[in-house]
């Protein structure tokens, strides 16, 4: 029998108050102006404008995570289903467990992205993570929902995430703040730099040591490298797994919207985060392909 995720009108109305409450603690400075007035452009206004504000991000995260939820009744019932490339082998009779990126999967931060396009600046360590130990993130709609029906059909939850080792703490909290079970028996909040071993931001080691004791039946992220460690290829390597491995997408790798930032972003600029804001742009220009207007 298929499993159905309530996500009716009163959900999405919590969500917007639950959104509005927190906006008003996380305060956010004045915009620097620019001369002759006006604020200063940022590449990231638009994608932060419809991550908070529109109704088709929520709608989006929902379906996602609804057709999330068919899989997982499919997965569950085919032995040899997984969605890890990194587990092979004797694997089939395994408990089941679902893998979830935390960033803009689980929890939105879309409030650290408009400090910063309000305040014409970058993301850094400096102010990321002052952001994260305020738990000031809300919850993406529709997460929450699929994580406790996973786990009423025995599944183990974990998150897998490239916040640092020491977020931990703040990351549980702001889990907990929404309701997000946590297990207490075992470690299912595997960070960065966390085990001297997950320096890299690549997560197929982490994954490799859930899929150690568990059949991953679902990758949930936002970003290719929630899914592959060969994120940082070029756009023709992109391209290339991309053919090689479309229909993983909507049936074991689950993709939530995200425009604000990703490997997809870093890649026109040659994943170069020294450059200036403007080369970054120029180099964003010159990947276009655009009408000769004609």
């Amino acid at each position: 029998m298929t499993s159905k995720i309530s996500v009716g009108p009163s959900s999405v109305v919590k969500g917007l108050v639950i959104a509005a409450m927190a906006a008003s603690v996380f305060t956010l400075s004045p915009a620097p102006a620019k001369a002759g007035g006006g604020t200063l452009p940022n590449d990231n206004l638009n994608a932060t404008l419809w991550t908070q504000q529109s109704i088709e991000f929520k709608g989006n995260a929902l379906s996602v995570y609804a057709v999330a939820s068919l899989r997982l009744d499919q997965a569950l019932a085919d032995k040899s289903w997984t969605a890890s490339p990194e587990q092979t082998g004797d694997y089939q009779n395994k408990p089941p467990a679902v893998i979830l990126d935390i960033d803009e999967t689980v929890l939105d931060n879309s409030l650290y992205q408009a400090w910063m396009v309000l305040n014409n600046t970058e993301f850094g360590s400096k102010t990321w993570g002052p952001f994260v130990n305020s738990v000031s993130s809300l919850p993406i709609p529709g997460s929450l929902a699929f994580v406790k029906n996973a786990l009423s059909k025995g599944v183990k939850v974990f998150y897998i995430s490239n916040r640092s080792g020491d977020l931990e703490e703040a990351t549980r909290k702001n889990l907990a703040k929404y309701g997000y079970p946590l297990d207490k028996g075992e470690d299912t909040v595997l960070l960065k730099n966390e085990k001297p071993e997950w320096k890299s931001s690549k997560k197929g080691v982490r994954r490799e040591v859930v899929g150690e004791n568990y059949r991953i039946l679902l990758l949930l992220g936002d970003n290719l490298g929630d899914f592959t460690d060969s994120y940082k290829g070029s756009q023709a390597d992109i391209d290339a797994f991309y053919a090689a491995n479309a229909d993983k997408f909507g049936r074991e790798w689950m993709v939530i919207s995200n425009p604000t930032y990703g490997s997809w972003e870093s890649r026109a600029f040659g994943f170069n985060y020294k450059l200036s804001s403007e080369e970054k742009r120029q180099a964003k220009e010159d990947q276009l392909k655009a009408w000769d207007g004609k």
